[in-house]
């Protein structure tokens, strides 16, 4: 956000202060070596880091494209695909060299002052009849107090910004981790392809990084979570591979049923609408991983029932916090900084007041129509996907199936998603 809007020449001459928790760090991205937490960059984020001027270190350093997209039940043999001829689905980038990248552009910009090792320990509010109403006053962890006409509250899923201000939280824990780790393939090919097979578990996924190496997210229950962090190197492979391929958690009866209504179906879709199913891809076969390249974090979801107050807004993780299975979260996040610049360089430009909430209104309305549908969607997608129960799974086979053989809603579907 700093770098957004220290960038935008309406703030040239305006002053933007960057609280940062951690301490500086240096970081290092040596060849072959990757860091185990990625992000699945959309176009629209892309676009958001190039106007910025971060992208040109990104794609200099390294960048993998997903050109397709393979999804499939373990529990039967629905599945979907996603190709797009002209434009690359999404772009996995690790998640230190994204911000390696922001703070480099951060530190150019004159009009921002970034103080590591600090945050916020106080916030107070003009009071209405107060002689300058304009300003909010925050106390800093050092003692020190400053004036400001905004607090962008970007610190994250425990947001101190969010708690000082008073905002109301709905939380939920999802009682699963994230497994992480990356993987290595036998043989060097284009990997282009995100896999994710969904497991009553929870959806295991492979994220490409280059020709012979895939980020691995695997979320599932907290005690198979503890069992794969102990497993030695080749255990932990095993069981990588045996969640791809195994069959166990088959459907029979699930699959016979899906196999006679699609032979009456297909007919149909293909004299009615444009119908062609996505050809299945096998995944590859993992041969390895990178040394102490494993890890888990908590898996939940959380809303904040406003993402403005006077002088306080709200972006990214601190506003809303979605399951890692879309890979939204992070492309979320940056529509609310694209959002949110566009409001308050329009204020500024009208000559209104930053900390108003008639601006910020613009933001809160534009960001929860784009942030509300795609966490329900995937709220529900975890749930629906959480069980081997043989109606449900005949249920989100039929949806999963009927989807990839329409390919204007699948083409929509993928629009969204690359926004």
């Amino acid at each position: 956000m700093a770098s957004a809007l220290g960038k935008h020449a309406v703030f040239a001459n305006r002053k933007i202060l960057l609280l940062e928790a951690g301490k500086p760090r240096s970081y290092t991205f040596p060849e072959g070596k990757y860091s185990n937490r990625v992000s699945a960059l959309s176009p629209g984020s892309v676009a958001l880091l190039k106007d910025v001027g971060a992208w040109q270190q990104i794609s200099q350093v390294r960048v993998q494209p997903v050109k397709n997209m393979q999804v499939w039940d373990a529990c039967c043999d629905s599945r979907i695909g996603f190709d797009n001829n002209t434009a690359d689905i999404a772009y996995i980038v690790e998640n230190d060299l994204i911000v390696d990248s922001l703070f480099n552009q951060i530190k150019k910009l004159r009009s921002v002052r970034l103080v590591y090792e600090s945050g916020m320990k106080n916030i107070q509010f003009p009071k209405e009849n107060h002689s300058d109403h304009r300003f909010v006053e925050v106390e800093i962890q050092d003692g020190r107090r400053i004036w400001t006409r905004l607090i962008v509250g970007a610190d994250g899923h425990h947001s101190t910004a969010r708690r000082l201000a008073g905002f109301r939280v709905y939380e939920r824990d999802y009682r699963q981790m994230g497994v992480v780790a990356t993987l290595k393939f036998a043989e060097a090919g284009p990997n282009h392809t995100a896999w994710q097979r969904f497991l009553p578990t929870g959806p295991i996924a492979m994220l490409p990084l280059s020709s012979t190496l895939s980020s691995l997210v695997w979320s599932t229950n907290h005690q198979q979570a503890r069992a794969l962090l102990q497993m030695s190197e080749e255990q932990f492979t095993d069981a990588v591979n045996r969640a791809l391929w195994d069959e166990t958690h088959k459907l029979d009866s699930v699959d016979s049923v899906l196999r006679q209504i699609d032979s009456v179906v297909s007919p149909l879709l293909n004299r009615l609408i444009e119908s062609s199913p996505t050809a299945f891809q096998l995944p590859p076969t993992v041969m390895g991983i990178e040394s102490g390249s494993r890890a888990a974090f908590p898996l939940g979801l959380s809303h904040s029932s406003d993402y403005i107050k006077p002088k306080v807004v709200l972006i990214g993780d601190a506003a809303h916090r979605v399951h890692p299975m879309a890979g939204q979260g992070v492309n979320l996040g940056f529509g609310d900084v694209a959002a949110l610049q566009n409001v308050l360089v329009q204020c500024l430009n009208n000559g209104g007041d930053i900390g108003s909430l008639h601006y910020l209104h613009k933001y809160q309305t534009a960001r929860q129509r784009q942030v509300l549908p795609v966490m329900a969607g995937i709220d529900g997608l975890h749930w629906l996907y959480s069980t081997a129960n043989p109606a449900a799974v005949l249920l989100r086979s039929l949806g999963l199936n009927l989807t990839d053989r329409l390919t204007p809603v699948k083409n929509f579907f993928m629009q969204e998603a690359m926004r």
